[in-house]
C-alpha cells in the first residue's frame, strides 16, 4: 500500500504508548485491531496527501481523529428539529462555540456533571478544515475541508436553555460533552456530504434518524458564511446542526442517564459509541447545583 492515498484516517495508541495515524486495516470498522500508517506523522499530517506507508501498527486506544483548535458549532440547522424545539428556521446560520476542552474519545464516557440535570444528545455530521480559509464562496468552500467525522453535540438543555442568559456556550462547554469518531473520512470518501444518512441510538433503540439533505444550509454554505471577515484554521472543527429526535423535543421530554450507552452513527463515517456515567464531581455538591 506504500505511497497510497488513505480514505478513512484514524487516530491511535500503539502498545507503546506512541500517538499515529493511519488507515484501519478492516476499512468500515469502528473498533480497528490495526491500522496501515500514513508515510507522515504528527498533527499536521491530516492535512497533508495522507500517503500510506508498508508499516503496520496495533491500535491499542482508538482516539479522537484531531485535537481541534476551534469548535464552531451551528444550530437549528435541520427544519423538523427547529419545529421540535419551538423555534423558527432562521435565516442565517445559528452560531455559537464550544471550549475545545469539551473533546471525548470513542468509549470514552459521557460524564454527568452535577449542576446540570438535563443533558441531551445531537448527532452532527462534523466538518475538519484542512487550510486557512477566509472568505471563501459556496462554489469554493468544500476545497477547504480535510473530511468528515460523526460527533455527538452533548448539551446540558438547563444551562442552555433555562439559565444560560440566552447563550448557549456554558451548556454545551461541559467536560466530555464533544465526543468525535471513530475516524476521519476524507473528501473522497464523502463526496457529497448533503447525503449521508445521521443516526441516534441510544442502548440499542434508535432516537434519531435523518439525513443530510434535511440541512437548511448545507456544508458549503455554512463554510462560506463562517469564513466571512474570519480566518478558519486548519483542524477547526464545525458541528452542522442536529435532526429531529433529541431528548429535548420528546413528550415527556427525556435525558441521558447513568449506565446508558449513546451511539452516533454517520453514513460512510463510522459509528461512534460512548457509555455515559456521573461525572467525578457529583461526589460533592456544587454551590451552583441549583441554577443559583
Amino acid at each position: 500500500m506504500d505511497g497510497k492515498q488513505a480514505e478513512l484516517v484514524c487516530r491511535f495508541k500503539d502498545p507503546s504508548g506512541r500517538v499515529l495515524l493511519g488507515q484501519p486495516v478492516e476499512v468500515g470498522s469502528d473498533e480497528p485491531a490495526e491500522a496501515v500508517l500514513l508515510r507522515e506523522q504528527g498533527p499536521n499530517a491530516l492535512y497533508g496527501d495522507l500517503a500510506l506507508s508498508s508499516e503496520r501498527a496495533p491500535v491499542t486506544t482508538l482516539l479522537a481523529p484531531l485535537d481541534p483548535v476551534a469548535i464552531i458549532c451551528i444550530g437549528l440547522n435541520y427544519a423538523q428539529h427547529a419545529a421540535e424545539s419551538g423555534m423558527k428556521a432562521p435565516e442565517y446560520p445559528v452560531v455559537f462555540h464550544k471550549a475545545v476542552s469539551t473533546l471525548q474519545h470513542p468509549n470514552g464516557p459521557i460524564e454527568l456533571p452535577s449542576i446540570e440535570p438535563k443533558v441531551d444528545w445531537e448527532v452532527e455530521l462534523a466538518v475538519v478544515i484542512g487550510k486557512r480559509c477566509k472568505d471563501v464562496s459556496e462554489s469554493e468552500a468544500l476545497g477547504y475541508v480535510a473530511g468528515y467525522t460523526a460527533a455527538n453535540d452533548v448539551s446540558g438543555r438547563f444551562w442552555q436553555l433555562e439559565r444560560g442568559g440566552g447563550q448557549w456556550c456554558f451548556g454545551k462547554s461541559f467536560d466530555t460533552f464533544t465526543p468525535l469518531g471513530p475516524v476521519l473520512a476524507t473528501t473522497k470518501a464523502v463526496p457529497n456530504p448533503q447525503a449521508l444518512r445521521v443516526r441516534t441510538l441510544i442502548d440499542g433503540k434508535v432516537m434519531q434518524d435523518s439525513n443530510t439533505s434535511d440541512m437548511i444550509f448545507s456544508v458549503a454554505r455554512i463554510i462560506a458564511f463562517l469564513s466571512q471577515g474570519t480566518t478558519l484554521l486548519p483542524g477547526t472543527v464545525i458541528l452542522t446542526g442536529t435532526p429531529q429526535g433529541v431528548g429535548l423535543g420528546l413528550k415527556p421530554q427525556r435525558w441521558l442517564a447513568p449506565g446508558e450507552t449513546v451511539t452516533v452513527e454517520i453514513e460512510k463515517v463510522g459509528k461512534l459509541t460512548n457509555p455515559v456515567r456521573r461525572a467525578d464531581s457529583q461526589k460533592r455538591k456544587s454551590e451552583f447545583q441549583d441554577g443559583q
